[in-house]
């Protein structure tokens, strides 16, 4: 039974998922020696914040086949490192989208309103009422850095305050209604509020610096509820203590915990230790959707919010994912050398689906033959260096349920019904019959006697047969015989069955019973 390690706190709801799957090992309070000496033994990992996953600890998990983070960042997992080990690294997009923008709106609001300062001044037997007048945000205008998830969510809840949101985001075209979009510098100059939701990256790290706050409104107000690092911390203390700008909301450092941070000295500042995500709420869905995934990918089922695998939003997703289990069983029949891979499919597919497709025959044609850890992750590399080539071909006419996998001569196809998989063509001819775990396959001539002394044969070694279907060019010619067995056939009738005439080739085949599962 595959093992689980979960080194940070998790719900009870995800824990329960994990358990009754798998064998769980949850260490909510995890170090690093421990976590090094402990994760030799893992099939999966799940973490937080906390826990740096970095090559190191990568190489000590030679099992491992998936990195979970119960969150929306994965800034702590190396991600190059996961790759070529062929770990599967997969995040919590969605789980605490409402818990962050919520958030990003009680700082600004406490900025707004001085709210700690006021409740500190009235715990201290003060009444100064004077002192804290604030600004509203009715009428203000919103800066949204990053159009993602949070972002978006944030400019939709802007409108209930009578916001006029304007967002820069390089990757987004057309933003949400209500939503302008302009280049960075503009936003900056006419925020009275900036908020910023990007993930931290070489790209964004230090993107709103000294530059950056000098050129925005005098008295405006920062908030960054998304990652430590994006914001030049320093550059932002002296722009709040000249008093170029009147406050900062800061849920996030660029060291955690901060420490003697000279940022919470200031009076100006409202900091809060990275609660983002930190509501019942949230953390109840990101521990129950990590531990699906997490399950999923154990499985050898496709997670959709792998970080290393192409993306796919819930369309494509939705086109393309009853396919991939019918291009790795086509793929893994397409046995011997190979060159070229070409996956043909129907239809109208984006292209990242295309691009599991082929991966997914790739796992399937190379899962016999490499002796390294394999996966949708690092198959394409794999296969590269063998010298495989695959192409994907869409031919919009043909079925959309249907799959065609070409490998060097072989033709293999298929279909992917409403959970339910058909091989309709082997090695070219016609055909029509339900894959199973063990599988066996003559190539002959059509030949009076032969289908009947091959049953024979099987019957006589206690290999019970529970279909059979035979497709043939015309009389007398090709032919091809597909069986689906109950038990694996012994190499003594396997020999005999390549020993009659008019056989050319016999082929036991184990389709592995995830692939089945997984249609």
């Amino acid at each position: 039974m595959p093992r689980v390690l979960v080194v940070e706190p998790l719900s009870q709801a995800g824990l329960e998922v994990l358990a009754a799957e798998h064998d769980l090992d949850y260490r909510p309070d995890c170090g690093r020696a421990e976590l090094l000496a402990c994760v030799g033994a893992a099939h999966a990992l799940i973490v937080r914040s906390g826990t740096q996953v970095d090559a190191a600890v990568l190489a000590a998990g030679p099992r491992l086949r998936v990195v979970g983070r119960a969150g929306v960042g994965v800034n702590n997992i190396d991600i190059e490192a996961a790759t070529r080990q062929g770990v599967v690294a997969l995040n919590v997009p969605d789980g605490n989208t409402i818990a962050a923008c919520e958030q990003t709106f009680a700082l600004m609001l406490a900025l707004a309103r001085n709210l700690p300062t006021a409740a500190a001044s009235l715990r201290a037997g003060r009444w100064e009422r004077e002192r804290f007048v604030g600004v509203e945000l009715r009428g203000k205008t919103l800066g949204v850095v990053g159009l993602g998830r949070i972002g978006q969510e944030v400019c939709h809840r802007a409108a209930a305050f009578g916001m006029r949101p304007i967002a820069h985001d390089p990757f987004v075209a057309e933003a949400p209604g209500g939503v302008r979009l302009a280049p960075l510098a503009e936003v900056l100059a006419e925020a009275d509020f900036l908020t910023v939701h990007t993930p931290l990256t070489r790209e964004t790290r230090g993107l709103i610096g000294a530059r950056e706050l000098a050129s925005m409104k005098r008295g405006a107000y920062l908030i960054n509820c998304a990652r430590g690092g994006l914001v030049d911390e320093e550059a932002l203390a002296r722009a709040l203590r000249s008093g170029h700008l009147a406050g900062a909301g800061l849920d996030v450092f660029a060291a955690e915990p901060p420490g003697d941070h000279p940022l919470l000295a200031l009076d100006n500042v409202v900091a809060t230790p990275h609660l983002g995500a930190s509501t019942r709420e949230a953390q109840e869905v990101s521990a129950l959707l990590v531990a699906r995934y997490v399950c999923d990918a154990l499985a050898g089922r496709p997670v959709r919010t792998a970080v290393n695998l192409p993306a796919l939003d819930e369309p494509a997703w939705s086109a393309v994912r009853g396919l991939l289990p019918l291009a790795e069983l086509l793929g893994g029949l397409c046995t011997g050398p190979c060159v070229n891979l070409e996956v043909c499919a129907g239809g109208e597919l984006p292209g990242q689906a295309g691009e599991l497709l082929l991966r997914s025959a790739l796992r399937g044609l190379l899962a016999g033959v490499v002796d390294a850890p394999l996966s949708l992750v690092n198959v394409q590399g794999i296969a590269q260096q063998r010298g495989v080539h695959a192409a994907l071909r869409v031919e919009p006419a043909r079925d959309r349920d249907a799959l065609e996998v070409r490998a060097d001569g072989r033709v293999m196809a298929g279909t992917a019904r409403a959970g339910s998989l058909r091989l309709t063509t082997w090695d070219g001819l016609p055909i029509d019959i339900a894959p199973a775990p063990f599988m066996l396959a003559t190539r002959h001539r059509d030949r009076p006697g032969l289908i009947g002394r091959a049953g024979t044969l099987l019957g006589d070694s206690g290999v019970n047969i529970a279909a059979m279907h035979v497709g043939r060019q015309s009389p007398g010619g090709e032919a091809v015989m597909v069986l689906t067995l109950d038990e694996p056939v012994p190499p003594a009738a396997l020999a005999a069955l390549r020993k009659i005439p008019a056989v050319s080739d016999v082929r036991f085949i184990q389709v592995p019973r995830e692939v089945l599962a997984g249609a």
